[in-house]
């Protein structure tokens, strides 16, 4: 698993668009496992910081309890609708997948400076990013790994 230093170091403009669609609002869609194993989809805040994915939570809040008992989880950025008449002006979209590592380190949680009060504070270890956008008449999904590294698929 990589942090979010390690995907900037080897695919730096990838990382770039990741960063600049996942800014494009404050607010993620996050999905975490169920204790049956079935989805749930959760709004979050996503930090980019101090090299790491970030992710808060209240205390005790359904997603912190999921991620505790199965830190399988994916990210989706804000989704902002294309300009039919310029689909090529769309920001496009980002994921990224891993595990969530839960921190508990005093120090750590203080350093993050979260609200006030107790959080739980989960750094990503990031197993997969992709960044879908459009240039002129296709749209473009690129799609890193560990291991595997960054593909492009053009689909028209």
């Amino acid at each position: 698993m990589a942090s979010w230093q390690e995907i900037e170091k080897e695919v730096p403009e990838f990382a770039r668009r990741v960063l600049a669609a996942m800014g494009t609002g404050k607010h993620k869609t996050m999905a975490t496992l169920r204790k049956d194993g079935s989805p749930r989809i959760s709004g979050t805040e996503v930090e980019f910081k101090n090299d790491e994915v970030w992710v808060g939570s209240m205390l005790g809040a359904m997603k912190a309890r999921d991620l505790k008992r199965d830190p399988r989880v994916a990210v989706h950025s804000p989704s902002v609708d294309p300009d039919p008449d310029n689909p090529s002006a769309w920001p496009g979209e980002a994921k990224l997948s891993g595990l969530a590592v839960e921190i508990t380190d005093p120090g750590v949680l203080e350093a993050f400076g979260g609200p006030p009060g107790d959080f739980h504070l989960f750094r990503l270890d990031v197993r997969e990013v992709a960044y879908t956008h459009v240039e002129g008449d296709h749209l473009i999904i690129e799609s890193w790994s560990e291991g595997r590294g960054l593909r492009e698929l053009r689909r028209k």
